[in-house]
């Protein structure tokens, strides 16, 4: 019986006994999210923009979805708003994502300086593709806002 219990004693203690430990696998680092293809943006700043006076917009909506008529699927973003006056051009900024994946798109509107312009809200409803991005989940966020999200496989 003494040996029974001195062996389950020592069998009971050579489980504790640090076991050898296995080569450490390389771990895949992330790249870093990049734009594969820039979509057209008709609302892109234009070189006679500048010497303009740069705005706010009243977002009033903004909308992400995705385009599975398109090969390969796109993500669609649509915003309604207004602007400050009638003579507003409305301008939109998709910078490229950064690297914890976030998209950040700016809205505002720019008037020329000598322009005489009625001060009435223009509305706006503009949509844009954003692209096609390399493999992750990105975040967008409008004018500091999180919008929503989406995954690019």
């Amino acid at each position: 019986m003494k040996k029974a219990v001195l062996i389950f004693c020592a069998f009971l203690l050579s489980a504790c006994l640090a076991q050898p430990a296995t080569a450490p696998t390389v771990a895949a680092t992330a790249n870093a999210p990049y734009v594969i293809k820039q979509a057209d943006n008709p609302y892109a700043p234009q070189t006679g923009d500048t010497g303009w006076k740069r705005g706010e917009v009243i977002l009033t909506s903004t909308n992400l979805s995705e385009r599975s008529d398109l090969t390969p699927i796109q993500n669609e973003f649509r915003t309604l708003g207004s602007m400050p006056n009638t003579c507003s051009k409305l301008r939109i900024i998709v910078n490229p994502p950064n690297d914890t994946f976030q998209i950040f798109i700016e809205i505002y509107s720019v008037t020329g300086p000598k322009l005489k312009c009625n001060n009435v809200f223009q509305q706006f409803d503009a949509t844009i593709l954003l692209g096609i991005y390399s493999a992750g989940r990105y975040t967008i966020w409008v004018n500091d806002s999180y919008v929503g999200d989406f995954v690019s496989l």
